[in-house]
């Protein structure tokens, strides 16, 4: 049920008035204003009314193209629930790994029950979940609340602390690390998916073995021990076990070559860098490595006037690329140059370029306003460990900060997000095909987001009209839909599904991973993956839609605007079950697990 009735509790802005009253009548006054009577107008953080539409008047434009010969038609949906044991927290670890409380909004989880700032694929790995298929993915998105400043009581905020330090410490020791198989196979025939999965299994059982041995084993041997007790028979195991895969699949099709190349794992002394950063397709992640960072400018910027707007727009996202460029320079040049490389080769040229855009930002406000004084200031950028805040390149960064960031309070709110937590009626998560073919399989661990948490910042080119009403699915919008009697607000996440077949994330978070085309097509360079989709449905009552009362959790710059709504995913299935996934698509089943 939605939680608008109940245990009422006074608003922040309701105590602000009452006290407000206190003082008139205790100074005499007889002017007295309040917010009593009218609750629609009660929240000091209600959305801009301007915001939400009726869904008949959105135009139907939802079309999926058009199914090519030999696409993959099927759709494989997992059952995680729907979060009914409170899983919140402000972190968001695929666009931020390390940051607590980055997020500066709550995140409703499902799945992975250890989702949370430090989550690196050793402590994802390490988890319970609440699929039932027992997938351990992360699947996670802003709470959606209603805000009345008079609702029921929130659940009780759990602390996420402990579950952050205990992944902060698997993040610190030893961990032996394997290429992807499953991602590699071509299409298996039915004839060997039996044994191809059961290889699959014995596989991930291997890599487990191995690293409860380096855990048991920390001081042993001379030093060659790892490599002579563990990784070298690990190698011997998997090359046997991709062998009779191998044999498998070529009794009634191709055998497939160069599997072998997949066998050899490597052992990091460190999984420091392993919480989430850029890494090949067997997920050996570097999710703390040097990153450029430069400050914000958008939030530095006066009221923009109406004529200056475009151009103003044009060079924040002019902004972004830079950073963009300059951090992938930095990434492919590692080991070059002398000890000033990075200072004269990417930051002295990026500060350059920053200025010039920067400057014609003023220049542009300046011709009908005031010019903006000391903007110049913001140019220079600087190089750190990845603390996934890009300068805004990634829509849900949290933005670099030299102070903690506040957590949620005893009521699950954050500053400038507070309301009742509205958990979904039921909550979709589906894998489907290609329209242009068939796909391949996903790599363990890889990270994926869909939409842009700060179009005010980064602008709209990643942002994605989530929000409908159930029975209007053709018709969605970028504004709060009102919907009509018997229909139900809900939200349609849709994810890229064109991966570059070596990395799980990239530094920007997006461009491993990428849309297809309108035809349903993959870039050349680019293979398909299952695509993801996650349905959200809330029971939000019609009076309170009209009303104009229920808003998604949203970085403080933002203002709940829907655009902003986001959605992340990092993939922790075990091979096994992402190779039914595909066998699933493939064949045009409809899967349910």
């Amino acid at each position: 049920m939605p939680q608008k009735t109940g245990k009422h509790r006074i608003s922040q802005r309701t105590k602000i008035a009452t006290g407000a009253l206190a003082l008139a009548v205790a100074a005499g006054g007889i002017a007295i204003s309040t917010t009593f009577g009218d609750p629609g107008n009660a929240s000091a953080d209600e959305a801009d009314p301007a915001l939400y539409i009726d869904i008949l008047k959105v135009k139907p434009d939802n079309a999926e193209p058009a199914a090519a010969r030999g696409a993959s038609t099927g759709t494989f949906t997992v059952d995680c629930g729907r979060n009914e044991n409170q899983h919140f927290n402000p972190d968001n670890f695929v666009a931020q790994p390390g940051i607590r409380n980055g997020a500066q909004h709550l995140h409703d989880y499902v799945g992975n029950l250890s989702s949370n700032a430090d989550s690196n694929n050793k402590s994802l790995e390490a988890a319970g979940t609440t699929c039932r298929n027992g997938d351990k993915s992360a699947y996670f998105w802003p709470v959606v609340r209603i805000d009345t400043g008079d609702e029921e009581k929130n659940p009780a905020a759990k602390s996420p602390d402990g579950d952050r330090d205990q992944a902060a410490q698997a993040a610190t020791s030893p961990l032996i690390t394997c290429p992807d198989v499953a991602s590699k196979l071509p299409d298996v025939p039915d004839p060997a998916m039996a044994e191809v999965n059961r290889n699959l299994d014995l596989l991930d059982t291997q890599i487990d073995e191995a690293n409860k041995r380096l855990a048991t084993s920390q001081g042993q041997g001379g030093p060659n021990f790892v490599q002579n007790a563990i990784l070298g028979p690990l190698k011997d195991k998997r090359v046997a076990t991709i062998d009779r895969m191998a044999i498998a699949i070529g009794r009634t099709a191709a055998r497939p070559q160069g599997l072998d190349a997949l066998a050899p794992c490597t052992l990091r002394e460190q999984a420091g860098d392993g919480g989430s950063g850029v890494s090949n397709g067997g997920g050996a992640p570097g999710g703390a490595a040097q990153q450029i960072t430069c400050p914000d400018v958008a939030g530095k910027l006066p009221a923009v006037p109406a004529s200056a707007k475009a151009e103003v727009d044009r060079n924040l996202q002019l902004l972004n690329t830079q950073l963009q460029e300059a951090n992938n320079r930095l990434a492919t040049s590692q080991g070059q140059g002398g000890p000033n490389f990075v200072q004269n080769a990417i930051l002295g040229p990026l500060k350059d370029k920053r200025v010039a855009t920067i400057d014609r930002m003023a220049i542009a406000i300046g011709r009908t306003a005031a010019r903006p004084q000391g903007l110049d200031a913001l140019a220079p950028c600087s190089l750190g460990q990845a603390d996934g805040n890009n300068g805004g390149n990634n829509g849900n960064n949290g933005g670099a900060t030299a102070k903690p960031l506040p957590g949620a309070d005893a009521n699950n709110e954050l500053p400038d997000n507070d309301g009742a937590i509205q958990r979904p009626a039921k909550v979709g998560i589906t894998f489907r095909g290609s329209a242009a073919g068939k796909v391949t399989a996903m790599p363990k661990f890889l990270r994926a987001l869909t939409g842009d948490a700060k179009p005010s910042i980064n602008g709209t080119k990643n942002t994605r009209a989530a929000w409908t009403c159930t029975g209007f699915e053709n018709r969605l919008t970028d504004k709060y839909p009102i919907c009509p009697e018997g229909s139900k607000v809900e939200r349609i996440h849709t994810f890229p599904s064109c991966w570059d077949g070596k990395n799980t994330d990239s530094a920007n978070h997006r461009t491993h991973i990428v849309f297809p085309d309108k035809t349903g097509r993959c870039a050349a360079g680019f293979t398909a993956v299952p695509q993801l989709r996650i349905s959200l449905v809330y029971d939000i009552p019609h009076d309170i839609q009209v009303k104009k009362q229920y808003k998604v959790d949203s970085f403080p710059s933002e203002k709940h605007n829907p655009l902003s709504d986001h959605d992340d995913f990092a993939n922790v299935m075990s091979q096994r079950l992402m190779n039914q996934v595909v066998n699933c698509v493939n064949r045009g089943k409809t899967c349910t697990a």
